[in-house]
């Protein structure tokens, strides 16, 4: 639902489900982040991106137009399984999460939130939702998803409490692999969106609206939403320009 490159190399490609790790945050170290400070307003806004973005996920399963990738594939593993679209993505979350430990990777708060309460509030949004009655309605669901989608992301990244696991999926990798942030993520979303595509996910118009749009809106109002932690440092947008949950 939503991997990161840095700010002075602006990425032309969205982020699954959404999050990353800030610039200023090693990796590895998912505590010091916490003890940074401003947890005041880092805490809430995690939380209410977090919320936003499962929203968001939801008007944008509802335009019934496409999705983004990892999303694609959540939408194609659940029909062929019992499972509803949130709990499938906790569950793909987790897995993603086991295949953080030989890429010694360490998930942080945001890690492990992101995990949970974003297939929490997919489905939720899903039982009050239901698929618009005209076109024009659902492009305009659409949009807003789009929009939303990347408030809500520049939102719980600029936090700085850490990436979400598919985001530090591909983080890791480049790191261990020494490859390009783009060339990682490249392969890895397209892997995703092949495979969900397989499976029976939707791939349409709002999938390449989704991949124009995310990552120009994000670029914008990540440095605006990034949280400072420390007196004097610079104000820095974390190393990716988002994915998904």
């Amino acid at each position: 639902m939503p991997a990161d490159e840095p700010a002075d190399q602006p990425s032309n490609q969205p982020a699954d489900q959404p999050s990353g790790q800030a610039a200023d945050q090693p990796p590895g170290q998912p505590l010091a982040a916490l003890r940074t400070g401003r947890l005041r307003r880092r805490l809430p806004q995690l939380y209410l991106g977090l919320v936003l973005y499962g929203v968001s996920l939801a008007l944008m399963i509802r335009a019934d137009l496409g999705l983004d990738p990892w999303d694609v594939f959540h939408q194609g593993v659940v029909s062929r399984t019992p499972f509803s679209f949130g709990t499938i993505v906790i569950i793909v979350s987790i897995v993603v999460l086991l295949a953080w430990i030989p890429l010694r990777q360490w998930p942080g708060l945001g890690t492990v939130s992101n995990a949970l309460l974003v297939g929490v509030v997919v489905d939720l949004a899903l039982a009050v939702l239901s698929v618009p009655g005209s076109l024009v309605l659902r492009f305009v669901f659409m949009i807003g998803a789009i929009v939303l989608n990347a408030v809500a992301t520049a939102a719980y990244i600029g936090a700085q409490l850490g990436p979400g696991p598919r985001d530090g999926l591909m983080t890791g990798l480049v790191r261990r692999t020494g490859r390009s942030v783009r060339l990682v993520r490249t392969t890895i979303e397209v892997t995703v969106l092949a495979v969900g595509w397989l499976l029976g996910g939707q791939v349409g118009i709002g999938t390449v609206m989704y991949a124009l749009g995310i990552g120009p809106l994000v670029h914008v109002l990540l440095p605006r939403l990034t949280v400072r932690t420390e007196p004097g440092t610079r104000r820095r947008a974390p190393v990716r320009i988002a994915s998904g949950p």
